[in-house]
């Protein structure tokens, strides 16, 4: 039987940084991962270029139950802590749009960084290798770990196993059903930064639009809960999906409506009123003007107007009616596309069983929650890959004789 300080389950972001920045701390670490390939999830993120953090983060770019857990580590170690490892390893890297940071070349360079790291602290990694069952401590003993590689013996357990998302590259529940039968509460999992789709009665006069693309305001919910984004969309033939649908999913919940301004920033009404005084165009040219041309035929025949009539001729009310509903589309998704195209996964972990500090658990000392695998949730646009590195950071820093005092 090996023994070691540490024993981290799950080679993905928040796993392999974790294990490098501790066994750079002098801990004898071991990472075990059920999968063949390595960090499949960072492999394929960001179009196969990763968008590994943002310029601009904060607690409020984060959904949680518990708002301000993340709010330390993310203070302790920030995205410009990453992007200067990132330099360090001489890894090209750009922004692409609100702080969106994206290397160069491929993803798989951040991953090799995050090996190189491991690799420095003597980090030993067995994979595929499956953890059939952790003991916890007794009286004077540490955690006992039967695996398919024989049994390992830890002063420290790390959970890093991710969410839910994405099963085909080998995404589980093994994390979540672990910190259950440990006695940790764990908040319902659900998919999140996922396309939406609606029943087919709703989406029938839609479908045609399918690839189609433009910038819209989408908000959901209320008082905190709320959620408003300016972001692209795009039409798919079953639903909605894009920056801002991926964005709003997180935030919606089942029964509830979104508000889609299809117009942002447009006074669409007042220029609809003044075309009708200045122009002799037909109303279907008119609307092509300002919007794709498909998604204006369809919203003329939605709401029986004909694109053939000038616009001297249209009444006030149905060009009011018109812009009203281009500005205020309201309609209730009735489901999501699932963990298959899901990005991340919103609940976990209850961190209100876990430290802020180090993420360890308040229940078993010596047992850490990190990364997705935690009811904390970023946006969008590289914030669930600096939580993985920050919650990471917290959780190394605190293991060991030296202990981080910042």
């Amino acid at each position: 039987m090996q023994s070691f300080d540490l024993v981290v389950i799950g080679a993905g972001a928040a796993g392999l940084f974790c294990a490098g920045m501790a066994g750079q701390r002098g801990q004898r670490v071991l990472v075990i991962d059920h999968s063949e390939r390595l960090a499949e999830k960072i492999r394929i993120s960001g179009g196969g270029r990763c968008n590994f953090t943002n310029r601009d983060v904060g607690p409020s770019n984060f959904l949680s139950e518990n708002p301000a857990f993340c709010r330390s580590a993310l203070a302790r170690y920030s995205s410009q802590d990453f992007i200067a490892l990132v330099q360090k390893h001489g890894i090209g890297f750009h922004e692409k749009h609100k702080g969106q940071l994206f290397c160069d070349h491929s993803s798989e360079q951040i991953i090799q960084m995050l090996v190189a790291e491991c690799e420095v602290g003597g980090v030993q990694r067995w994979q595929p290798c499956t953890v059939i069952d952790v003991q916890t401590p007794g009286e004077g003993t540490g955690f006992m770990l039967e695996t398919s590689s024989g049994q390992v013996a830890a002063k420290a357990v790390v959970v890093a196993t991710g969410g839910l998302s994405i099963p085909k590259i080998g995404a589980s529940d093994w994390g979540l059903r672990l910190a259950k039968r440990l006695g940790h509460n764990i908040i319902e999992p659900r998919a999140a930064l996922v396309p939406l789709t609606f029943d087919a009665d709703t989406w029938g006069p839609f479908s045609t639009l399918s690839g189609l693309s433009l910038p819209v305001v989408v908000s959901t919910g209320k008082g905190k809960a709320r959620g408003r984004f300016l972001e692209d969309l795009l039409f798919t033939h079953r639903g909605l999906s894009g920056p801002a649908i991926l964005q709003i999913s997180s935030f919606w919940t089942e029964g509830e409506s979104l508000q889609i301004d299809l117009a942002p920033d447009a006074d669409l009404a007042n220029k609809l009123q003044a075309a009708k005084s200045d122009s002799r165009r037909q109303l279907g040219n008119e609307l092509a003007s300002l919007f794709p041309q498909r998604l204006a035929q369809a919203w003329l025949e939605r709401l029986g107007l004909s694109g053939s009539r000038t616009m001297p001729e249209c009444k006030d009310r149905d060009l009011q009616n018109l812009a009203g509903q281009l500005q205020a589309w309201q309609l209730t998704p009735n489901g999501s596309e699932g963990w298959r195209k899901a990005e991340v996964m919103r609940g976990g972990v209850d961190t209100r069983e876990l430290s802020s500090q180090n993420m360890q658990s308040k229940r078993i000392p010596g047992l850490y929650f990190i990364g997705e695998v935690v009811d904390v949730t970023g946006w969008l646009g590289g914030y669930n890959f600096q939580w993985a590195w920050a919650s990471g950071a917290a959780c190394a820093r605190s293991l060991g004789e030296n202990i981080s005092t910042d």
